[in-house]
């Protein structure tokens, strides 16, 4: 082991159960929903928001991030092996020739237009402001980011290129044999920092703040962390060899405008305030009496 590096050769499978491994990267994704589970429950009731909105919620938001993220990573990343014939099926059926495969290749840029799409459609069927609600549930995506980015450290992979510094990591799991830049090290840690920010900020507002404070400088913040730590990332896919910015980057970019955007619009009072700018629906009751004496 060199003095200046750290060794890594830890098991990406946390345990086994039978024949089956669960992996550090599975369990971080499924503690990354549970934890912010109860964050945004703590917000709801923090501000009398009923938590059957929630409820539903959390199945929007789930099936968002699983399907964004993969897409965004076949659509993205490898759309000449995936829009095929022959490969196409392998975008949400994990099994190549017959072995399982799991689903090799999540992009967050993905996931991220996924959340932004449910919440759409989430807003025109409940009535629930997005603006209000993307300025509470960013703050634990960034926490979720952060599992996600020690899920890769572990499965030693998305890491950067040779360094010299003292926290560089010999990835002896994929036969490195010079210490790299640990990126997934390296965005947990800036994630971290937003969400403790983002979280420290609601606080001290105690939930009441404009509209959009919170969402547009987490954009900005978030995805000008990611395209800094990509500089020093390798080339996720053979297509960015030799691109002044890499695919990451350029996906980096829209959000960063978006967010500055957002950030001014939210200054000017421009954008819907409260949880229900057009009061709220009534959709949970059945009973048209009860309704009625609401």
């Amino acid at each position: 082991m060199m003095l200046n590096a750290i060794y890594w050769d830890v098991d990406p499978v946390m345990f086994h159960l039978g024949a089956f491994g669960v992996r550090w990267y599975s369990v971080g994704f499924l503690l990354a929903f549970t934890l912010g589970y109860f964050i945004i429950r703590w917000m709801f009731r923090k501000e009398k928001v009923k938590e059957d909105y929630l409820d539903s919620l959390l199945v929007y938001v789930f099936l968002a991030v699983l399907v964004g993220a993969r897409l965004g990573h076949c659509l993205f990343y490898e759309p000449d092996y995936f829009l095929t014939s022959a490969h196409g099926v392998e975008i949400f059926w994990p099994f190549h020739d017959g072995t399982f495969t799991g689903y090799q290749g999540l992009a967050s840029h993905g996931a991220a237009l996924g959340i932004l799409l449910a919440l759409w459609l989430y807003w025109r069927k409940y009535g629930l402001n997005p603006w209000w609600l993307l300025d509470r549930l960013v703050v634990v995506v960034a926490l979720g980011g952060a599992f996600i980015r020690l899920g890769n450290l572990f499965n030693s992979e998305i890491y950067g290129t040779e360094t010299s510094l003292p926290w560089g990591f010999i990835f002896a799991r994929e036969g490195e044999t010079v210490p790299k830049h640990p990126t997934g090290l390296y965005e947990a840690t800036s994630y971290l920092l937003i969400f403790a920010v983002s979280l420290w900020y609601y606080i001290r507002k105690q939930g009441q703040f404009k509209t959009g404070a919170i969402f547009g400088w987490w954009l900005v913040a978030l995805f000008g962390a990611r395209l800094m730590v990509e500089f020093v990332k390798n080339d996720q896919v053979g297509f960015e060899a030799g691109m002044p910015l890499n695919m990451g980057q350029l996906l980096s970019l829209p959000f960063i405008l978006g967010g500055l955007t957002i950030a001014w619009l939210s200054c000017r009072e421009k954008l819907p305030q409260g949880a229900f700018p057009h009061g709220e629906k009534h959709i949970f009751n059945n009973d048209s009496k009860s309704k009625k004496k609401r």
